[in-house]
């Protein structure tokens, strides 16, 4: 008889030690650990979200047919592949429940196969995500290491770029190429794909669709994370699956917020603005990590330092931060076993708010 399900704690519940610290700075902590958005969204989406008409009935759980012709608007204008709205994209509550969920849909699917395949310094719902089903989690650090006994077994294999934790970006043409060889659908979790600084941005989808899922997010790209709107796009057969599967779980995103999703998606300007935004921001907290004797690198893509911790100690730099700055930040065992020596923080506060910490260092 197998064990029961113990939830294991939530990773940043585990911060309030450091954020204690950090508190006890004038002024209280400058909490970098969680990507929470901190900027306004574009007036015009928020002012889409008082459209009561849209709030009386039941939406589409595959998303409005405007909702999707935007998402493929947009893959099609700023990530350079061609989708048809009508068969290739699907809405999702906020893409966190999808990265959770698909794999016990897949299951229903594929109950032959029992293995989730994922990165194995990752946001750490790939992971859980394959637990919640009843299925082996199993994380590669490359493509070409996983074992074929694991990729027999595989329901599908996971890949993210940008990456999070770590702002690196991917070869997703390899990866298509790596899952149509294996006959294991790929599913490429894009959510920060407009913060590319290395490369403009891109899409698993220039591949074709075949076999491959794209995963995308308003959260961070559209200062929209508490709307819970994001979308999924691809492989024709799997978008209506995954669509019919979701449409009896009754996730369907709400009305309003499908409207004003559209709306932001048709928008590049006010991304533009948020992606430089970013990036001064991590050149600030760059130089209050030099201030206090951490070096830094700034990422390829996303909007996270990732930081080698001295002596390979992160809990010991995330205290040492706290203490100097009154910064709290994420030590690597979040996200896997093979990242412990890391520290990320995310640049998700004020200016104003990053400035208080520089001072403290004096800067």
């Amino acid at each position: 008889m197998s064990a029961p399900f113990v939830p294991p704690p939530y990773p940043y519940d585990r911060l309030d030690e450091i954020t204690k610290i950090a508190d006890l700075h004038d002024g209280g902590a400058v909490d970098l650990s969680i990507g929470t958005p901190c900027d306004a969204p574009a007036p015009d989406v928020i002012a889409a979200l008082a459209d009561d008409r849209l709030a009386r009935g039941y939406p589409a759980s595959v998303g409005s047919l405007a909702l999707r012709q935007a998402a493929a608007d947009w893959i099609q204008r700023r990530l350079g592949a061609g989708i048809d709205a009508r068969t290739e994209v699907a809405a999702c509550v906020g893409t966190k429940e999808f990265v959770a969920s698909t794999p016990q849909y897949l299951k229903l699917r594929r109950p032959d196969l029992d293995t989730v395949l994922y990165p194995a310094i990752s946001y750490p719902t790939y992971e859980m995500g394959a637990t919640l089903a009843g299925l082996r989690a199993v994380p590669y650090q490359s493509l070409d290491e996983i074992a074929p006994a694991d990729a027999d077994r595989a329901l599908c294999v996971w890949v993210n770029s940008p990456s999070n934790p770590t702002g690196e970006l991917h070869d997703l043409p390899a990866a298509a190429a790596w899952g149509r060889a294996h006959g294991i659908p790929v599913l490429s979790d894009e959510c920060y794909a407009e913060f590319s600084y290395a490369a403009g941005p891109t899409t698993i989808l220039r591949e074709g669709t075949a076999g491959l899922l794209a995963v995308h997010s308003l959260s961070k790209r559209d200062n929209f994370a508490g709307a819970r709107i994001g979308f999924y796009a691809g492989d024709p057969e799997l978008v209506h699956y995954l669509s019919e599967v979701r449409k009896h779980a009754g996730l369907m995103a709400p009305g309003p917020v499908q409207r004003a999703a559209a709306i932001a998606l048709g928008d590049d300007e006010h991304v533009a603005v948020q992606r430089q935004r970013y990036w001064n921001r991590m050149v600030r907290i760059r130089q209050i990590l030099n201030a206090v004797g951490i070096e830094a690198e700034l990422p390829a893509g996303a909007f996270y330092l990732w930081v080698a911790a001295p002596h390979g100690d992160a809990w010991a730099a995330a205290r040492l931060l706290a203490e100097k700055a009154g910064l709290v930040s994420s030590p690597g065992d979040f996200y896997g076993p093979f990242s412990t020596g890391f520290l990320r923080l995310a640049a998700v506060q004020p200016d104003e708010r990053i400035e208080l910490a520089a001072r403290r260092v004096g800067l």
